[in-house]
């Protein structure tokens, strides 16, 4: 992949612009200020992680794209608190749904999302197989869901514990992060299957 200077790349500048309207939007009068902070600590330092690291390791823009959209996914989510988000509730009236699945989506989103990316930096910096990159990339989005669903709990209780309900946006279900670690990963499996089938047929293609 070839090197580009930020300056130089105009598509990477419109998203990081609309990153930063959006972040501005969602940090206005958000419904709880401090589970709202909570929620994107997190977000602020993979953001950071992108930035710092921009001149070493340059993902290509479509996996800039991915980031942006499910960093704009979970900025909404964290205005409003997952379990509040008004397009969640749109969905429960319409489909008759039990509690509101805002967060099921970004948990899905997580894995359909970030497994592209994922398995750009496997290939490029480990030197790994491109047979063996869609195995590692499903294994890494589970683990990395699990660890996530246990940094958010011990951050909710060493940070605010009473907020633990609303940050985590359990809604009552004690099964909550199995089933959203379980999201994330039928979501990489679907992003594994369609970028398998388009390196397929590239291949096709150029034989």
């Amino acid at each position: 992949m070839t090197s580009r200077s930020f300056r130089s790349n105009r598509m990477l500048q419109v998203m990081m612009l609309w990153l930063v309207a959006i972040w501005v939007v969602t940090a206005i009068n958000p419904l709880y200020p401090r589970d709202w902070l909570l929620e994107n600590l997190l977000v602020i330092i993979w953001s950071a992680v992108l930035v710092f690291t921009y001149n070493r390791f340059q993902f290509s823009n479509f996996s800039y794209g991915l980031f942006v959209i499910f960093i704009s996914l979970h900025l909404v989510g964290a205005h409003y608190t997952y379990a509040e988000t008004p397009f969640g509730f749109w969905l429960q009236d319409w489909f008759g749904f039990e509690r509101n699945h805002y967060d099921r989506i970004v948990h899905f989103s997580f894995g359909l999302l970030l497994a592209y990316p994922m398995r750009e930096i496997m290939l490029r910096t480990s030197g790994l197989k491109t047979s063996w990159s869609y195995f590692i990339t499903l294994n890494c989005i589970l683990a990395f869901s699990a660890i996530y669903e246990v940094i958010e709990a011990v951050t909710a209780v060493i940070v605010s514990p009473e907020l633990g309900t609303a940050y985590l946006g359990t809604q009552g279900d004690e099964w909550d992060a199995q089933k959203d670690a379980a999201l994330a990963f039928l979501g990489s499996i679907i992003a594994m299957g369609l970028t398998w089938l388009h390196v397929r047929a590239r291949r096709g293609r150029s034989s």
